[in-house]
């Protein structure tokens, strides 16, 4: 891995190393305005079925098929939600904007609500010989962050838990907060919930709301196969660098792009990804901004805009000197940033480019970097899945 070409930004912060990597699942796309909205939707109806729950006993599970009580209940979603019935209604009246902030009087969802709780296992600070359990005293010893930043002592496996709170709506200013003195207010008015964009990839999303994306989606899907009484399967995550960068090129050794080549054209003089051409001549490659997914052909792993596009996020954290120390067996690095902690310690590697970038970026060699809480306009992500087995 590592650059292929002249390092035109003499960052020097890609150096080339042989490196071996595990097999692993990647999406052919990145994630479509479509697919993410399924997650802010299953978000509104758990959130307005807790709530109706409340009054409502059939839209909570409190006993499972022995008659034990569950506490806290599941939700129930055999019940049908019917947003207009008179009861139901009221109760879900504070799930919509107030009347003050209301536009021509519109009753629209108040995407500020939208919360999904999700937690993880933090196996980095659980792997620390001073966080083990202590067999001969028969208790943990050491002590650990949680998701707020706060040191506790290890009291229990729970511990480990990370529980954390994230806005799933994307940020659909981030159109216009992107780029100064440029009219992209149609973007943000509809580029996410319009369908003649349905097929485009997510954009707004920050690294922590694609991370809660995947542990959403490996519960969805555990949840369908426990219900089928199939395994469950590993889990959708975001790709190590390393694995973006042995997937984008395809199989092909000191490829400079994905598709292989020297250059950003074919032999017939036509654009091979979409980014920014000719000095700002965008649509010169068939899309100004962000294009319908499958736009180009795909490399030789038949994976779909692993250069343009937009760019992608990773899990590894970003440091200029990474690849001088990580291991050379399924290298990455990874730092679970504190709220408290400086913005430098929480920069997130991105890779492949986008439709604002030169071509540069499309190399499969270059690294650039973004702030784990911000969401831009050319930023999405595509999830990957361990393979069992090699």
């Amino acid at each position: 891995m590592g650059q292929n070409e002249q390092d035109v930004s003499h960052a020097m912060n890609a150096q080339t190393k042989t490196v071996t990597i595990r097999s692993f699942w990647m999406d052919e796309t990145e994630i479509t305005n479509a697919e993410y909205r399924q997650f802010v939707y299953w978000v509104r109806d758990s959130i307005a079925r807790r709530m109706l729950g409340d009054q409502f006993e059939e839209f909570l599970i409190t006993e499972d098929a022995l008659g034990n009580e569950i506490d806290p209940p599941f939700l129930n979603w055999d019940t049908e939600l019917d947003w207009t019935q008179p009861d139901y209604a009221e109760i879900l009246e504070e799930m919509y904007y107030p009347e003050k902030e209301r536009f021509f009087r519109r009753k629209e969802l108040d995407t500020r609500k939208l919360e999904y709780e999700y937690e993880w296992v933090d196996l980095l600070q659980a792997a620390k010989r001073s966080n083990r359990y202590n067999f001969e005293t028969k208790q943990y010893e050491g002590s650990v962050y949680d998701a707020k930043g706060e040191l506790n002592d290890i009291t229990d496996r729970s511990s480990f838990i990370m529980k954390d709170r994230v806005l799933v709506y994307p940020d659909t200013l981030c159109w216009i907060a992107d780029f100064t003195y440029s009219f992209n207010e149609p973007w943000t008015q509809m580029y996410f919930w319009h369908p003649g964009f349905d097929n485009y990839p997510i954009v707004g999303v920050s690294w922590k709301q694609a991370t809660a994306f995947c542990i959403w989606r490996t519960n969805l899907l555990n949840n369908y196969q426990q219900a089928d009484h199939q395994p469950l399967v590993m889990d959708y995550r975001l790709p190590t660098e390393a694995e973006w960068e042995y997937a984008s090129r395809g199989g092909i050794d000191q490829g400079i792009y994905p598709w292989g080549g020297y250059y950003t054209r074919n032999d017939r003089g036509c654009f091979l990804a979409n980014f920014k051409p000719l000095r700002g001549r965008y649509a010169d490659d068939g899309g100004a901004t962000t294009m319908m997914i499958c736009s180009y052909a795909p490399n030789d792993y038949g994976l779909y805009d692993m250069a343009g596009n937009v760019a992608e996020w990773t899990s590894s954290a970003y440091d200029e000197s990474s690849y001088s120390y990580t291991h050379d067996f399924n290298p990455t690095y990874k730092y679970n940033a504190r709220p408290d902690e400086h913005h430098v310690m929480k920069r997130k590697v991105t890779r492949g480019g986008s439709w604002k970038d030169i071509g540069y970026f499309l190399q499969c060699g270059t690294r650039s970097y973004e702030y784990q809480d911000s969401a831009k306009s050319f930023i999405g992500f595509r999830c990957v899945r361990d393979y069992i087995g090699e």
